[in-house]
């Protein structure tokens, strides 16, 4: 997939005020801090698409972009943040659950993992309740640079095992480092399947 156009169109802090779902989306998500504006920048060559931050928390809305005017990214609040308020934290999981179960034309989402970490209960938590609600999700391991190639490789095997306690079979999983690149192609082709299929089926 070659990404000619992505620009910033709407944020909100509420599915209802969404851009009418006709167009197919995919949204990405993760613990605060875990590189996802760097990510997204990386996926779509603009470097100052999504804002970065070394502030965890940065994102608090949903955040709408328009892809080669075709479809949509959306960049979903972190979760986890310990330093957010409480009702900080309660609003943004409501208007989170909200939007992940009505969305309609959302084809999949994308839980951001940091290659570095053990595995985190509030990921694994967070995988688990959209696997209870039939919400198709993708893993991309993040900050892949910051390892070794064995000391990376023993981490996802690690994880993917964890995650072999709770599923019969994994999702698609992708490792990814927005220093160099890598991971990229891989994703993209991957939206790009995902997108063919979905207008197929509207054909």
């Amino acid at each position: 997939m070659v990404i000619s156009s992505a620009d910033f169109l709407i944020s909100n802090t509420t599915f209802k005020k969404c851009p009418e779902d006709e167009k197919p989306e995919f949204a990405f998500i993760g613990r605060s801090n875990v590189g996802k504006s760097s990510l997204i920048n990386m996926l779509t060559d603009k470097k100052k698409l999504a804002k970065t931050s070394s502030t965890p928390g940065k994102t608090q809305l949903i955040n709408h972009f328009i892809i080669n005017e075709n479809w949509y990214l959306v960049d979903l609040p972190g979760y986890g943040y310990a330093k957010a308020s409480k009702k900080s934290r309660n609003n943004w999981e409501q208007f989170i659950a909200e939007y992940l179960l009505h969305r309609k034309n959302l084809l999949t989402t994308f839980v951001l993992i940091d290659s570095r970490l053990e595995p985190q209960n509030i990921d694994l938590e967070f995988m688990n309740w959209c696997g209870e609600k039939e919400i198709p999700f993708s893993i991309i391991f993040t900050k892949s640079d910051k390892l070794s190639s064995s000391a990376l490789q023993k981490k996802i095997s690690f994880y993917k095992k964890e995650l072999l306690k709770y599923w019969e079979e994994l999702p698609p999983v992708f490792i990814s480092s927005s220093q160099s690149n890598l991971g990229r192609e891989s994703v993209l082709n991957y939206l790009n399947e995902i997108l063919e299929a979905f207008s197929q089926s509207r054909s």
